[in-house]
């Protein structure tokens, strides 16, 4: 048995807000609102105050590959036996028009993910009996390996 994290990556992704006191009289009931005061440019790390990183549009990389890259990699109390840990990312090709609908090089979280071909030939491969191995081990194009390691828990 092996196990797999299959997620897109390079696209960015909500991680945190800035927040700010509310003083609306309307939602009383709400202390806190997103401060969007500041207009950063865009591709910055900050974008009216919403803090983006790398991920898939809905998750980011920490979320979708830490236990893959520390939590069941190797022995660990979430991987007693030691089962061989996979990570295969998938990058979000840019389209080449505004008309180019579905990319089949998707890295985007469910409405293009799944029509990824290689998320698709991975599945199908690991499913008809491949090993992680077999289809290439590893395929990692962030830094969860070195953010993963930053991280201190018991594992």
């Amino acid at each position: 048995m092996e196990i797999y994290c299959l997620y897109g990556v390079e696209i960015p992704t909500e991680r945190s807000h800035v927040h700010k006191i509310s003083h609306s009289d309307k939602y009383k009931h709400i202390p806190f609102q997103i401060n969007n005061s500041s207009n950063v440019e865009k591709g910055s790390k900050l974008q009216n105050d919403i803090s983006l990183v790398d991920g898939d549009e809905h998750l980011n990389v920490v979320s979708s590959g830490f236990m893959c890259a520390k939590g069941w990699r190797r022995r660990t109390r979430f991987n007693p036996s030691g089962m061989a840990t996979y990570i295969r990312e998938y990058k979000q090709k840019q389209r080449s028009s505004v008309l180019e609908g579905r990319s089949l090089e998707s890295g985007a979280r469910v409405n293009n993910i799944l029509g990824s071909a290689a998320l698709i030939e991975d599945v199908l491969r690991v499913a008809s009996g491949a090993t992680g191995v077999t289809i290439g081990g590893d395929r990692i194009f962030s830094d969860i390996i070195r953010i993963s390691e930053r991280i201190n828990l018991r594992l």
